[in-house]
């Protein structure tokens, strides 16, 4: 479990899918309202207060990002109006808004460009040739579809991901808003003829 503040009432938090496991909880369960999903909100809760003094006290918002292979994305956002409660609930009472989002996509986050065209170097000879690439805080980004990746293993592909990448702790949507695309469709074959072909 990695945890990084986002801003003054906001976190994020990477869960692998071992971080799980550990638990007994399975992809398909994180979704459901069960008491080992509750602890495990709970457990995270105190870590975040542990480490990095978010204490999640009255609203607060829940966004859930799975993502395929690699583990989910939390992002927990503390409400404005937390001291405004009606004073009839607990001190400890923590109101959630929950949002849930399964994408089928593969985000992997590189320290450097040259990363990123070793990747493209590895990977074309088995014939993966799109995605997309973006740039982001420094760093960057390929973004796989299904489509992309169509007649491949996906844990082969991303056993091949990891020589050179981290599963992205930013979620492709605050990339995708926020971030710089670079190329746009068939990121590696564009990177593997400009950057490694014949060189």
């Amino acid at each position: 479990m990695r945890l990084e503040r986002l801003n003054y009432n906001k976190i994020k938090i990477f869960l692998t899918f071992d971080d799980l496991s550990e638990r007994g909880i399975s992809k398909d369960e994180i979704w459901q309202d069960i008491p080992k999903v509750h602890e495990l909100f709970h457990d995270m809760m105190i870590e975040a207060n542990d480490e990095l003094g978010f204490k999640a006290d009255g609203p607060i918002a829940v966004e859930v990002f799975a993502l395929p292979a690699q583990g989910m994305v939390v992002i927990v956002t503390k409400g404005s109006q937390a001291n405004d409660l009606d004073e009839d609930y607990d001190e400890g009472f923590i109101e959630m808004q929950v949002t849930l989002d399964e994408s089928d996509d593969v985000f992997y986050e590189f320290n450097t460009f040259e990363d990123v065209i070793s990747l493209s170097s590895r990977i074309y000879s088995f014939g993966v040739i799109g995605g997309k690439l973006y740039s982001f805080n420094n760093k960057f980004y390929m973004q796989f579809d299904e489509t992309d990746l169509e007649g491949f293993d996906i844990n082969a592909f991303i056993a091949l991901l990891a020589e050179f990448g981290d599963p992205s702790t930013t979620t492709s949507h605050r990339v995708v808003e926020y971030g710089k695309l670079l190329m746009e469709h068939d990121a590696i074959y564009h990177l593997y003829t400009i950057f490694v072909k014949d060189k």
